[in-house]
């Protein structure tokens, strides 16, 4: 497929967003929850987007990581079909420096940030995805360097049950149930799923499941949810870590989160506690036919409990909270390790006509760390109902991994004790506009960050990558994006466009080379979604992406199409429709162009 230019793609898009709108009424928003003070979407004076439930429905992916592949600034690189291994960047930051929670609970892992994506609800379960770009580190703590992704879970409003078969390339096979119901006082959700393949290339052959239960009480009043989860994934890892041929890599994973949460409201207080477990274990080999050449086994737990309040008064809103958790690790690479980790949040929102300011602090503990505080400032002014002026500043950290600090592979890879925790300070200046039809946002961001962790090699002659702290990088970068609804024959129609500009500065870093963070963030990403219905009972959907780094660059087009006729649903979907040559992560190519069909049935 011929390059396109990103600047051609640019002008494509600053095209796109000239369309006039007159009609600014006000709409029924989404509420955000990701911190403390709820706001609606249209108050927050961040970079935020909002995928829901119709925007899942619709799309072309069949994953959380294909999903969030069409987000500008969002870089999933995957290491396979089905979201198999994926690592989260945002804003070409790392994959260590974004996190995930699960309606508001974390699920970061102490032992590696390879392990961040494991945790994913199946798309089935998910009610909206909340991506909140810039540092978030007073919000949610340190681990949100980035930015983070809450993730928020489907509620029961009505009794059903779903069963889905899928087939396609590579003896891709799956099935999936899921049932709700709702009875006096309580309601259930339960899914379970199941999906496998031989692989698209030698040793990439996977066999995943997925459990999940939702079930709320005293409904009536105020709710108790009660959250679990587990996911296990089997699979050939070929050349995932290593690019060394003599090397078969094989690994297997169990992550399981378990939560319970509610919430106390009065006129000027709302308190939401909760408290969860977090478990991970992981079992990896280099040599996936001999066991006994190097076997790594890690059990990773996080036991934790957090109250996040909110408080009105004449002199605005205060929100302040506190979070606990105990943290172990089980290795026989990293050995046993115990950390204990306290955070406490507040900040002030204040409303002064149009214009709302809100400063805040997080101060952070570890127990094998110094104490940490990180403050931060929003400022917004909304010009009217539909356009609003924003910039935010705040401080990031990160402390290193167990991996980082301990992982021992003789002649790859080593750790390294000394390390210090990542730190950086991020600023942003940007606009939103938003109609019945129409939305448009811009963004321009910078971040400094010192003391960011690699395993680099400073000489060609080294035999290993070892863990540093490199000096410095400066990030600046600009965001656009764009969602236009519109109706035929009084069918809904939707466009959305993205645009990520990435400009890195090394300051002279005199390292051979690095496996993560040099010459390898995005620096020029666009991505656009078409959705049209031109039937009641038909969907088409098309994704595209181009997608500019300084070793690679290439353009990739899916598309899906969907009927419904009754309680039947089908699709039909294609990835990578071109047949393009390419890949997300040094040393593994991702697959050429592959299908997958679908049949679901549901009862009501």
């Amino acid at each position: 497929m011929k390059k396109i230019s990103p600047l051609t793609l640019f002008f494509l898009f600053i095209s796109s967003i000239g369309i006039t709108q007159n009609d600014t009424i006000k709409l029924k928003e989404v509420l955000i929850t990701s911190s403390r003070i709820d706001l609606p979407f249209s108050e927050n004076s961040r970079t935020i987007s909002i995928i829901s439930s119709e925007d899942i429905q619709r799309s072309a992916a069949t994953n959380v990581a294909d999903m969030l592949q069409q987000i500008g600034g969002i870089d999933v690189r995957r290491r396979g079909i089905d979201g198999m291994q994926s690592d989260l960047y945002i804003r070409g930051g790392h994959f260590n420096q974004t996190l995930v929670l699960i309606d508001g609970i974390k699920t970061e892992d102490p032992q590696t940030g390879h392990h961040t994506m494991n945790m994913m609800i199946p798309l089935e379960n998910i009610e909206r995805i909340e991506i909140i770009k810039g540092p978030a580190a007073r919000i949610f703590g340190q681990n949100a360097f980035n930015g983070a992704i809450n993730i928020i879970t489907k509620k029961v409003i009505e009794d059903n049950a779903k069963i889905g078969l899928t087939g396609g390339s590579f003896d891709r096979k799956s099935i999936d149930v899921t049932a709700s119901t709702q009875l006096d006082g309580s309601s259930h959700q339960i899914h379970y799923s199941n999906n496998s393949s031989n692989g698209y290339r030698d040793n990439t052959d996977f066999d995943n499941q997925n459990y999940f239960i939702k079930s709320t009480v005293n409904t009536k009043n105020e709710p108790i949810t009660m959250l679990a989860s587990f996911g296990e994934r089997k699979f050939g890892a070929n050349n995932f870590y290593t690019n060394s041929p003599s090397f078969n890599e094989y690994e297997e994973t169990q992550t399981s989160l378990i939560g319970i949460s509610t919430k106390f409201k009065t006129n000027e207080f709302v308190i939401k506690p909760k408290v969860y477990w977090k478990r991970n274990q992981d079992m990896f080999l280099l040599r996936r036919e001999d066991p006994s050449f190097s076997r790594n086994f890690n059990i990773s737990n996080k036991v934790g409990a957090e109250v996040n309040a909110s408080y009105k008064s004449k002199m605005g809103t205060t929100g302040f909270g506190i979070d606990f958790a105990s943290i172990s690790l089980s290795s026989n690479n990293l050995g046993d390790q115990q950390r204990t980790m306290f955070n406490a949040f507040l900040e002030q929102r204040f409303k002064l006509g149009k214009l709302d300011i809100t400063p805040g602090i997080s101060f952070n503990y570890f127990s094998d760390f110094e104490f940490n505080a990180f403050p931060g400032l929003d400022i917004g002014y909304k010009i009217n109902d539909a356009l609003k002026v924003y910039g935010n500043i705040g401080y990031s950290y990160r402390i290193p991994t167990y991996t980082e600090l301990y992982v021992n592979i003789p002649n790859f890879l080593s750790g390294n004790e000394d390390l210090e925790p990542e730190k950086a300070l991020a600023q942003e200046i940007g606009l939103k506009y938003r109609s019945k039809s129409f939305s448009v946002g811009t963004a321009i961001f910078r971040r400094e960050a010192t003391d960011l962790i690699d395993y680099v090699k400073e000489e060609e002659s080294s035999l290993f990558f070892l863990a540093q702290n490199l000096r410095k990088i400066n990030t600046i970068g600009f965001e656009a994006n764009s969602s236009y609804t519109f109706r035929i024959n009084d069918l809904d129609q939707g466009l959305n466009l993205n645009y990520t500009f990435l400009e890195d500065d090394y300051n002279d870093l005199n390292v051979f080379a690095s496996r993560y963070l040099i010459n390898t963030s995005i620096k020029h990403h666009f991505t656009a979604t078409l959705n049209t219905k031109f039937l009641k009972f038909l969907e088409q959907s098309i994704a595209y992406r181009y997608v500019e780094r300084p070793i690679n660059s290439y353009n990739i087009v899916d598309a899906k199409v969907k009927a419904t006729i009754e309680s039947f649903t089908m699709f039909a979907l294609v990835n990578n429709i071109f047949d393009t040559d390419y890949s997300e992560k040094d040393f593994v190519p991702m697959p050429k162009a592959n299908f997958m069909i679908g049949l679901s049935y549901t009862i009501r």
